[in-house]
């Protein structure tokens, strides 16, 4: 019987939880040995986890504005890193990441060193100071530090840039994985992976998401832990097959000499189902160049500094140095899978081309192939494909493709797992991409309700009133999510990417040097924002036009242009104009002091 103050509790509960989860798997497996469909047990683990994530976001239900927009500030550390984690690792940190790595090499390792160590940025140089501002939002803080409506509107237009693009991406990923689990149309599953995220987040605000988040990054760990750790032992890389990497990427590099590449024609190319890419070129040949690499990295750490949905997590702590500490616990809790994601993606691809594997296609016949259970299976849901271009009856390097977004997903089966092994990924992939969208709708809707409803047009508004618009508002921008999703106009990784370059063109050197710069004033910062949200965006769109670009930066880490354009325009513009005033100044001075009060005290 769990007695007393919910907090002091929460060890137990989610151990209770936790092994809840475990005992649902175990009962799974037990059903699979029993002759259970394999659509009914991901129809169980799917249907499973949404009810039990929206009875979480039931039970957190409130009423009042602290609780709603940052979860009463009584988030404890541990936990509050492992919500900022499941907010972190997204569908594309789940889904789409190890098939980036799968298909271009160590280049895409740039996402792990910069999203990452992002996170240093987001200790040293905003976090604490931002909590100790005592702000519910990031534009509130844009607001209060710079002063003036301008300032806070502009705040609030690129955070909804940033976070509806990054939003888009996380509602593809829920209906991919419900088209799979259910067997349904994807243009129909974004619609019921939305309903899914509104159920989490629309009762309990940022309260009922940090619980669920919880929730949600206990079963996304397990279940992407598990098959690498399973799969690795099956294949003889032994049981934890991190420190065997360098061997298994050789061993690629082997196989891939030993078949060669033949060129696919244009003709050939026509043929595949759009979206899905082939394994074209030599391990060794996709790697990126230093400056590649290091644009790419840099541009994922500022991006990451400049996340609202990431920077508001850090506004429920208790106090500054809580901040601090959770930011820590953060790191540890993304290292757990992003230190597997590189793994995986290399287990995944030597089970599809090792020939001493059962599991192995590349050699074997195209009938054969085309025959295999999993591979109907992903076929139909338009992930895989296979065709004899060279007509010589065998399949070739160059002749399976497959979507990014089904090396997770679908490398269980091909690797012979129980099919509940598989159940338990499209849990775990589900729960990545609904806990970031719950934190990115939460973000948008509540900046716009507190930002710009609350703070310029109805000030006196009651707090019920403001709390039933913000929940208007998750609907609105979850549907129209949903209906952008469902267009397919960019994959998982591309969206989530924009998103960060989009918010480090923004908001990067307005936070930070709000921060760290007290000649930084209103002025400074609009310009700033303006002329670094556009100038990103212009050169994306140049770059995606044909255009060629400069200095290497291409159309994934056009935020570098856009975010210098921002800082030469905020300094200029700041130098150029009126200091802020002495309280403003005073204000900045208190903020980097970690005890004591907030500087603008408890929000109502």
């Amino acid at each position: 019987m769990i007695k007393g103050n919910f907090i002091d509790n929460l060890p137990k509960v989610y151990g209770i939880y936790t092994g809840g989860f475990i005992g649902f798997i175990i009962l799974m497996a037990i059903g699979e040995q029993m002759g259970m469909s394999a659509k009914a047990i991901g129809i169980c683990f799917v249907g499973f986890t949404i009810f039990i994530y929206a009875l979480i976001g039931w039970l957190s239900r409130t009423a009042q504005a602290s609780n709603y927009y940052v979860a009463g500030r009584t988030v404890p550390t541990v936990f509050n890193g492992m919500a900022t984690a499941a907010d972190w690792m997204s569908g594309a940190s789940f889904v789409a990441m190890a098939g980036g790595i799968y298909f271009k090499g160590y280049g895409y390792m740039a996402l792990l060193v910069g999203w990452t160590g992002g996170y240093v940025l987001v200790a040293t140089l905003l976090a604490p100071y931002l909590r100790k501002f005592g702000c519910y939002t990031v534009p509130d803080f844009v607001g209060t530090r710079y002063g003036g409506n301008t300032a806070r509107l502009m705040a609030v237009i690129v955070l909804t840039v940033a976070s509806f693009t990054y939003v888009t991406a996380q509602i593809n990923a829920t209906g991919t994985i419900a088209a799979v689990a259910l067997d349904i149309p994807f243009q129909y599953a974004v619609y019921v992976g939305l309903v899914s995220i509104l159920l989490c987040s629309m009762l309990g605000g940022m309260r009922g998401v940090t619980w669920t988040q919880v929730a949600q990054y206990i079963v996304l760990i397990i279940a992407y832990l598990l098959p690498v750790f399973w799969i690795s032992n099956n294949i003889g890389a032994g049981f934890f097959p991190h420190f065997m990497l360098a061997d298994e990427v050789a061993r690629i590099g082997e196989l891939e000499q030993q078949f060669g590449f033949v060129k696919n024609s244009a003709a050939d190319l026509a043929t595949v189902p759009k979206g899905l890419a082939g394994i074209t070129k030599a391990h060794s040949e996709v790697n990126a160049t230093p400056w590649a690499f290091i644009s790419l990295a840099l541009a994922m750490m500022m991006g990451t500094a400049s996340l609202p949905h990431v920077m508001m997590r850090f506004f429920t702590t208790p106090s500054v140095k809580a901040a601090r500490k959770s930011v820590g616990w953060s790191v540890f809790f993304i290292f757990l899978l992003y230190s597997s994601a590189p793994m995986l993606a290399t287990l995944s691809k030597l089970a599809l081309i090792d020939p001493n594997l059962p599991t192995g296609i590349i050699g074997k016949s195209i009938a054969e192939v085309q025959a295999i259970d999993w591979y109907q299976n992903w076929n139909q849901a338009n992930l895989m494909f296979v065709s004899d271009f060279n007509g010589n009856g065998t399949v070739e390097l160059n002749e399976f493709f497959m979507g990014g977004k089904a090396v997770v997903l679908a490398t269980p089966e091909i690797a012979g797992l129980p099919y509940v092994i598989s159940g338990l990924v499209a849990a775990g992939g589900l729960a990545a991409a609904m806990s970031t969208a719950d934190g990115l709708i939460l973000a948008i809707a509540n900046a716009i309700s507190h930002d710009v409803y609350y703070k310029m047009v109805d000030p006196k508004a009651e707090t019920a009133k403001r709390l039933v618009v913000a929940r208007v508002l998750l609907v609105i921008i979850g549907f129209a999510g949903a209906t952008i999703a469902a267009m397919e106009i960019q994959g998982i990784l591309g969206s989530v990417i924009w998103a960060f370059d989009f918010a480090m063109s923004g908001l990067f050197w307005p936070l930070v040097l709000g921060v760290w710069w007290k000649r930084a004033n209103k002025e400074g910062a609009i310009a700033g924002m303006v002329l670094g949200l556009v100038s990103g965006f212009a050169y994306l769109v140049w770059v995606r036009s044909g255009g060629s670009g400069f200095l290497g930066i291409t159309q994934l880490t056009f935020g570098i242009f856009g975010s210098t354009v921002s800082l030469v325009a905020m300094v200029v513009v700041s130098l150029m104009t009126s200091a802020p005033s002495a309280a403003t100044q005073k204000m900045v001075d208190d903020s980097r002091v970690p005890a004591g009060a907030s500087v603008i005290g408890g929000q109502k």
